[in-house]
Order: C-alpha cells, then structure tokens, then sequence
C-alpha cells in the first residue's frame, strides 16, 4: 500500500468500480417504480455524510492511510452528488429536450437550466471541501475533488460544444431530455484546453511523485492524483478515440427493461 504502483491501481479500481456502482443503481431504478430514484438518493445520504467525515478526519495528518481515506471520502462525495443527477433528483428546472434550430446563447441558456441545480450543488461541495482542507496537512481530498470539478465541467462543455464520439447507452430514464442538448460533430476549442490542462495537471502530480522518494505518504497521496488526472484526460479523449469504453461496465448492468409508471405505487 506505501507504493506509487498500488496506489495508481486502487484510483483505477475505485474509478472504475465507483461510476459502475452509481450505473448500476441507475439502471436498476429505471426498471423499478417511479419512486425508486428518489429512494436510492435519499437512502444513500448516509454515504455522503461518512465521506465528509472521512475527509474531515484524514485531512488532520499525512500519512499512507490518510491519503487512501481522503480519496475513498472525496468518491463518496462525489458518487453522491453523481448519483443525485442521473437520478433526476437534483438537475435543473428545465425538463424538455431543446428545441430543434436553438442556438447561440439561447441554446447555452436552455442547457444551462438543465444541470444548473447540479452545477450549482457540486459548487457548494467545492466550498464545503475547501474549508475542510485548505489549510490541513493532508490535501490529497482537496486536489482529488478540484480534479474531478475541473473533468466534469470540462467534460460537459466539449458534450455541448461538440465532440466526435457521444455514448448516450447509460443515459438514465429521467436525464434521457439531455441528449438532445448534445453535438456530435468536430471538436472545438474546448476540447485541447480541457484535455491539455488535465495533461499538464497529471504532469504536474507525476513530477511531485518522482520528487518524493522516501516519502511514503507522498508518495501515495501524488500517486493517486496523477492517476486521476490521467483517468481524467483519458476520460476526454475517449470523445474523440473510437475505443469501446462502454464494455468497462456494460458487462455489470443488468439489461434495461421497459416499465410502467403506476402513481400509486410507493
């Protein structure tokens, strides 16, 4: 556990397993009752709570465990959060898919009320870890959640601007509106800013880590970083590379089923 290699393996596990965790709550509530997203959010609350807590905890030292714990805090974070959207829970108040021949900034301002609850909530998580660790000894939970803030809004501005590659298979039933706010098309601009700039941030965390020999907390903590911000950087060009990334957890997920709503059901 005190080496860069482990520690690089275990982002790319939780990584992996946390997105395919959340995709399989997902999947599972669109084949259930209306009510079963609203439920899987609130009764995962809990979750959410514990990793402030963690982060609360690991941030006071610097240590191996503290830096695997911050991590592990800042994904339950997140995975709430993650989980809260495309469960419908907490989006935006606009619910229609956007009309055909809307551009320009009508467009951006149609999207923006989808997600803006969203956007908004992952803010405020921002503030809520900062406070917690601005001025701890361990910051490993601090850069884990500015990595995955900087990937998602990145992430969702190259979906809206335009990118070669959109997999649409795990859009949920109640996000199923957002597609239409997608472009497929040619990269713009936003695609080299936000790809070199989580480049460079894993570059950034690889130099620190080849610094911090000796270190094993160091070690450990910019190991996890780096993979991050590599996964993160990955993560884009996948929009552009025809690679079958969906295979990753489309394995896990049982098949989608088709439902009827009955309001009387609890």
């Amino acid at each position: 556990m005190h080496t860069a290699w482990f520690a690089a393996l275990f982002a790319l596990f939780a990584w992996w397993f946390f997105t395919g965790a959340i995709l399989l709550v997902v999947r599972r509530a669109d084949g259930g009752q209306a009510v079963a997203h609203g439920r899987n959010v609130f009764l995962s609350v809990p979750l959410c709570a514990l990793g402030f807590a963690g982060l609360v905890i690991s941030a006071q030292a610097q240590t191996v465990a503290n830096a695997y714990v911050a991590f592990v805090s800042v994904l339950l974070i997140w995975g709430w959060i993650e989980l809260a959207f495309l469960s419908g829970v907490i989006t935006g108040p606009e619910r229609r898919s956007c009309p055909s021949g809307l551009t320009g900034y009508p467009r951006f301002a149609r999207a923006w009320d989808t997600v803006s609850r969203h956007e908004l909530l992952l803010a405020a998580a921002l503030l809520a870890v900062v406070i917690i660790t601005v001025d701890a000894p361990n910051t490993v939970g601090l850069w884990s959640y500015i990595i995955l803030f900087t990937a998602r809004i990145s992430a969702k501005l190259n979906l809206f601007f335009g990118v070669p590659r959109i997999n649409t298979e795990f859009v949920p039933r109640p996000l199923a509106h957002l597609t239409s706010y997608f472009r497929q098309g040619p990269i713009t601009l936003a695609f080299p800013i936000g790809v070199t700039f989580l480049s460079i941030t894993a570059a950034c965390f690889a130099e620190r880590l080849i610094s911090a020999q000796g270190d094993s907390a160091a070690t450990v903590g910019f190991a996890l970083l780096t993979a991050l911000a590599a996964l993160a950087a990955l993560e884009h060009w996948l929009m552009v590379v025809p690679l079958p990334d969906a295979k990753l957890w489309r394995w896990m997920l049982p098949t989608p089923t088709t439902r009827q709503d009955n309001p009387h059901e609890l």
